[in-house]
């Protein structure tokens, strides 16, 4: 096959896929392309959709390769896609996400203890949209599961890895820049008087 035609082919399954496509599904459809020149071809339509400003890009997600489209144009589709539901998670869930996500494998007990809080309905509702999964049991007492992400996971977040995870200094930054831009008038004793008298400040 002629490489516009392999370019043309390899396109079209990264087009029809409905999950990111490996390179090892590629190659197994394509026949003898080996993975290095699968990932040449890929790169290439990569860079012809972002030099052309198309409205698509390829990107690595999960270990494989999708089309998305480009963030430019996000404020036309969200016009276009206003009235379609779309199943968000819950404020608990991403916090037990968040943290399952970061220090994966551990429990259910471990994730608890973080949150103070019991996560039996949290974690069901989790492994249900196959976003965590049981990854395997800790080797105490009770030998409990241990729990970690799915390549599901990757894909709703569209993370190529775990290593694409925000790092935790970066929201260390992000909450003291935030800090920094809150302006917080003192308290005068003239409003620790009036609390005293009112029960309330000024």
């Amino acid at each position: 096959m002629e490489e516009n035609n392999l370019k043309s082919a390899i396109e079209a399954l990264i087009f029809a896929s409905e999950k990111p496509i490996t390179t090892d599904q590629i190659r197994k459809v394509l026949g003898d392309l080996d993975s290095v020149s699968i990932n040449k071809i890929i790169a290439d339509l990569k860079k012809e959709y972002e030099e052309q400003n198309r409205g698509i890009r390829v990107v690595e997600i999960a270990g494989g390769f999708q089309m998305i489209t480009s963030s430019n144009f996000a404020p036309f589709l969200k016009k276009l896609f206003k009235n379609r539901y779309s199943e968000k998670l819950s404020k608990p869930a991403l916090e037990s996400l968040a943290i399952i996500a970061y220090k994966q494998p551990l429990t259910k007990a471990e994730i608890e203890s973080l949150r103070n809080v019991n996560v039996d309905g949290v974690m069901k509702s989790l492994i249900e949209k196959n976003l965590i999964r049981i990854c395997g049991r800790k080797k105490i007492p009770g030998r409990p599961f241990v729990f970690g992400t799915t390549r599901e996971f990757l894909e709703h977040f569209g993370l190529k890895s775990l290593q694409d995870l925000p790092k935790m200094e970066d929201f260390t930054v992000l909450a003291q820049e935030k800090e920094a831009q809150v302006d917080i008038e003192p308290i005068t004793q003239d409003d620790l008087e009036v609390k005293n008298a009112s029960g309330q400040v000024a």
